[in-house]
């Protein structure tokens, strides 16, 4: 189960960043998102305004995997106030390491159900008090869901889902092995360039040739480049 940022995926022209940067703006939210969930896969594909430092940590540490305000709010059909998960272990475990790159545990998730079964997320995030959010909500509620259904509809239509899925997710480690793979260097060489055993090099190389469908590391290495995951040597 991956965690895809849309944003990334090459190819495409999409405005779907800037849709959630202008919605922050003209709702006072600090932070937005959208996500979906494939549902053969179960990989989680979407955008976000968060910093740079909280995605890559989230992403690196599986926590969507584990994610409340995604896999809990997926299961409604209306709006999501956060706090109906702060006694949730793993929300806990998000949400304090997410204090430390300054993002607020007090948001909201609506929900949006697509023609096909499929399930959108938008999220919204501000740092206030509870009297504040109240108010918040109940002033621009219409606006979030009507926002969340225009951000759903128009991923679906974009072709960007279809993309990412022939653009296989390899993890940061999968893809720094194969570009020193890449470099020629051997599995032992990679181990110690990494500070990690050859075995584990060798887990990754399989992981990473699964994804890419390759029989061999040099096959998985050249697929690779041609996508643009890593660069040749």
């Amino acid at each position: 189960m991956n965690l895809i940022d849309l944003s990334t995926v090459p190819n495409t022209d999409d405005n779907f960043t800037s849709f959630l940067d202008n919605l922050c703006q003209s709702l006072e939210f600090e932070y937005a998102s959208y996500a979906t969930t494939h549902p053969i896969t179960g990989d989680v594909q979407g955008y976000a305004t968060y910093p740079e430092r909280w995605k890559q940590h989230y992403g690196e540490r599986g926590m969507h995997r584990v994610d409340p305000t995604l896999y809990q709010s997926a299961r409604s059909i209306a709006p999501v106030d956060w706090s109906r998960f702060t006694d949730h272990p793993h929300f806990r475990s998000v949400f304090n390491d997410a204090r430390d790159f300054g993002i607020t545990n007090r948001g909201l998730t609506v929900p949006v159900r697509g023609p096909y079964g499929e399930c959108g997320l938008l999220s919204v995030t501000r740092d206030c008090g509870a009297e504040e959010w109240n108010r918040l909500k109940r002033k621009v509620i219409g606006n979030l869901q009507f926002a969340a259904v225009h951000m759903h509809d128009n991923v679906m239509q974009s072709g960007v889902l279809q993309t990412a899925l022939r653009r296989p997710a390899l993890s940061a480690r999968e893809l720094q092995i194969l570009q020193w793979a890449a470099a020629g260097k051997s599995q032992q060489d990679i181990g110690d360039i990494l500070s990690i055993s050859h075995r584990t090099v060798e887990v990754h190389l399989r992981s990473g040739r699964e994804k890419l469908c390759a029989l061999t590391t040099a096959q998985a290495v050249g697929r690779a480049i041609g996508l643009g995951l890593i660069h040749p040597s």
